[in-house]
C-alpha cells in the first residue's frame, strides 16, 4: 500500500461532532415534519398543526429553493427562531427553512471527498489493467451502467492501492457490479446475496453473456489481451470483411440468440443490427484504423470454452490456439455468485474458503445490510478496505425507535457512532423513510405523485369516520394507476382492505373529494417540505455511518465521497475507509 499520507485530507472525528451537534439543533425542529405520514395529513389536521403560512406561498418559496443548483455557501447555523415558533414549534418562515435545509446537506457541510481527486490519490502508481479501455456491453440500463461503470472504476483503484485482487460483493442483486470489476478488470469476486434466485440468476446472465461473446466476438477479438493482431492492410481489410460476413451469418443461422434472457441482454437485438449498419457504412468511408469493431463495445475477459463451441472443422490451428489461449480465464478473474444471509457477526471464512486480503463492497445494500457491511470491514482482519453505497434507509433497525420493545439486538441500523447512541437519538421509520425523496430529480420536473396521495389521505378520513380505523395496518398498494377516477379508487381500496363498501354510498364518497379538493394544495407543499428536508435526515445517516469508521483504531483513513449523478441515482453517497497495513 502506498503511504496514505498521499490520499486527501477528510474531517476528523472532533470536526464531524461538531457538525452532528449543529444538524441535532436543526432537526430537533424540522423532524416533526419529516416524521409525519401523508396517509394522516387530513386526519390529524398536520398543515394546521405544524405550519402557520399559506400553501401557495410555501410551494412557490420551495420550488424557487429546489431550482437553484449547488451546495450552499453559508456563513454558518442559522438560528432557530427563523425557522420554528419557539412555543408552538410551527414553521414560521419557509426561505429560512430551505436555507437552512440547503445548509445541512452533505455537501454544504463540506464532508464529502471530490471522487477524481481521491481517484488520482489512488491511481499514482498504478499500472493500467489490461482490457480498461475496452468498453462494457450494454446489458444494463442507463441508470445501472451509470453506477457500475463509476463505482467498479473506484474499486478496482482502491484495490490496487491496497494490493488486493479479491473482492467481496455484498447483496451483489443480479450481479451486475460483480461481473464488471471480474470481466473488465480481471478482480477475483465472489459476489454474496441472501436470494437464490438471485444468485442463480446472475449465474446465468454471466454464462449467457460469455457464450454471446465467444459466439460472435472470437473471429474479431485480437490476441490473448485484447491487442490488434499486426497484419499487412490488405489483410486487415479482409479479416475485417470476413468477420462482417460471418456476424451477419450467426445472426441469421444462429440458436443461441434464443437462449438470452431479456434481462441479460436486452439491447442484444439492436446491437447486433446496429454493428452490421455501422460496419456496412463505415468500412470504406473512414480509415480502417477507425473502423468500427466490436472489441468496442463488448469486455475483453468474456469468454468460457463450451464444447459446443469448438465444432468447426475449418478452423485454423492459428485460431484454435487463439481461442484456447483467449478463453481460459485467469485464477484471478472469476465471478462466484453464492448464496447467503448476511449479518455483522457472518463469518466470512465459511462462506469463502478461499479467503485471502480482500475488499469488501456494495452497490445499493437494502437497510441494515449497509451498515453490517462497514461493521464486517472494523472487524475481519483480512478484509483491507470497504466502498459501500446505502439506500432503503427506511428499512434500518432503530435502536431507540420502540422504547417499549420487548427484544434486544446487539447490532443496530442505526445509530451506530457512539455520540448519538449517548444522544439516544431517533429518527423514525417516517422520516428515514422521507429521507429517500429524491430533491434533485424534483428539481428537474420528476414529481412527486401529488395526486395519488391525495387519493390515500382523503380515503384515510373515509376509513377513520365510517369504519372507525384510526390506524391502518394494511396498505392499499398501487391501486390508484388502475383507477379511472376517484371513486373508483375508493371502492376498490375499499374491498381491498376487506370493508363493507356499501356503507359509505356514491355520494358520501364525492362529498369527501368535494371537501378536500380545494386543500389539495396543502398536501402538495408539504410534500414539498419533507423532500426540502430530505437531503438532512440523509446527511445525519451518513454523518452517523462516517463517525463510526473514524471511530476504529485500526482504520486509518475513511471518507464519504459521491460516486453518481443525484438525478441518475438519488442514492449516490459512498464510504469508503481502509486499514492500517500490518
Amino acid at each position: 500500500m502506498a503511504a496514505v499520507c498521499s490520499l486527501p485530507r477528510t474531517p476528523d472525528l472532533p470536526t464531524l461532532h461538531a457538525k452532528l451537534q449543529e444538524l441535532l439543533r436543526f432537526l430537533r425542529g424540522a423532524l416533526p415534519i419529516s416524521s409525519a405520514h401523508t396517509v394522516d395529513f387530513y386526519t390529524e389536521s398536520l398543515w394546521q398543526e405544524l405550519v402557520d403560512l399559506p400553501p401557495d406561498g410555501v410551494l412557490a418559496a420551495l420550488r424557487e429553493a429546489a431550482a437553484e443548483a449547488g451546495p450552499r455557501e453559508g456563513s454558518g447555523f442559522i438560528a432557530l427562531p427563523q425557522v420554528f415558533c419557539e412555543t408552538s414549534q410551527k414553521l414560521l418562515s419557509t426561505e429560512a427553512f430551505a436555507l437552512a435545509a440547503k445548509h445541512y446537506s452533505v455537501q454544504s457541510l463540506g464532508l464529502c471527498t471530490p471522487f477524481e481527486q481521491l481517484l488520482t490519490a489512488l491511481q499514482v502508481n498504478k499500472e493500467q489493467r489490461t482490457g480498461e479501455n475496452v468498453k462494457a456491453i450494454k446489458f444494463m440500463n442507463t441508470k445501472k451502467s451509470h453506477e457500475v461503470q463509476a463505482m467498479s472504476e473506484l474499486i478496482c483503484s482502491i484495490a490496487d492501492y491496497c494490493g488486493v485482487k479479491q473482492i467481496i460483493d455484498v447483496g451483489s442483486g443480479k450481479g451486475y457490479l460483480s461481473s464488471f470489476l471480474s470481466l473488465k478488470y480481471g478482480l477475483n469476486v465472489y459476489g454474496i446475496d441472501s436470494s437464490n434466485t438471485n444468485t442463480h440468476g446472475a449465474k446465468e446472465r454471466n454464462r449467457k453473456l460469455k457464450k454471446h461473446w465467444n459466439l460472435y466476438c472470437a473471429q474479431t477479438r485480437g490476441d490473448a489481451h485484447g491487442l490488434a493482431l499486426k497484419m499487412p492492410e490488405e489483410k486487415k481489410v479482409q479479416k475485417e470483411v470476413k468477420c462482417k460476413g460471418d456476424f451477419e451469418s450467426a445472426l441469421k443461422n444462429s440458436h443461441v440468440t434464443q437462449d438470452l434472457s431479456a434481462d441479460v441482454l436486452p439491447e442484444c437485438s439492436k446491437l447486433a443490427g446496429s454493428v452490421i449498419r455501422k460496419w456496412q457504412g463505415n468500412l470504406h468511408a473512414q480509415p480502417l484504423e477507425h473502423a468500427f469493431s466490436l472489441t468496442d463495445i463488448l469486455p475483453i475477459d468474456a469468454i468460457e470454452p463450451t464444447s459446443s463451441q469448438v465444432h468447426n472443422t475449418k478452423m485454423s490451428e492459428v485460431r484454435k490456439q487463439r481461442r484456447n489461449v483467449t478463453s481460459k480465464p485467469s485464477d484471478s478473474s472469476i465471478y462466484s455468485p453464492l448464496t447467503s444471509f448476511i449479518t455483522a457477526d457472518s463469518e466470512l471464512h465459511d462462506i469463502i474458503k478461499d479467503l485471502e486480503d480482500c475488499l469488501v463492497v456494495g452497490l445499493h445494500t437494502c437497510g441494515d445490510l449497509a451498515p453490517n457491511t462497514l461493521r464486517i470491514f472494523a472487524s475481519k482482519s483480512e478484509v483491507k478496505g470497504v466502498c459501500s453505497v446505502g439506500c432503503c434507509y427506511h428499512l434500518l433497525s432503530e435502536e431507540f425507535e420502540d422504547q417499549h420493545k420487548e427484544y434486544a439486538q446487539e447490532n443496530w441500523g442505526f445509530p451506530m457512532c457512539r455520540y448519538l447512541k449517548e444522544e439516544r437519538w431517533c429518527c423514525g421509520r417516517n422520516a428515514r423513510m422521507s429521507a429517500c425523496l429524491a430533491l434533485e430529480r424534483v428539481a428537474v420536473g420528476q414529481g412527486l405523485p401529488t395526486e395519488s396521495l391525495f387519493y390515500r389521505a382523503v380515503l384515510q378520513d373515509i376509513i377513520k369516520d365510517y369504519y372507525g380505523i384510526t390506524k391502518c395496518d394494511r396498505h392499499v398498494g398501487k391501486i390508484y394507476s388502475k383507477c379511472s377516477s376517484f371513486l373508483d379508487y375508493v371502492r376498490m381500496s375499499l374491498k381491498k382492505l376487506g370493508l363493507d363498501e356499501s356503507k359509505v354510498s356514491e355520494e358520501i364518497i364525492m362529498d369527501y373529494y368535494k371537501k378536500y379538493k380545494p386543500r389539495m394544495n396543502e398536501l402538495e407543499a408539504f410534500n414539498m417540505l419533507k423532500v426540502v428536508l430530505a437531503p438532512c435526515i440523509e446527511t445525519l445517516i451518513l454523518l452517523d455511518r462516517l463517525c463510526y469508521l473514524k471511530e476504529q483504531e485500526d482504520v486509518v483513513w475513511s471518507a464519504l465521497v459521491k460516486l453518481f449523478d443525484p438525478v441518475q441515482s438519488p442514492r449516490c453517497y459512498a464510504l469508503i475507509a481502509l486499514k492500517k497495513q500490518q
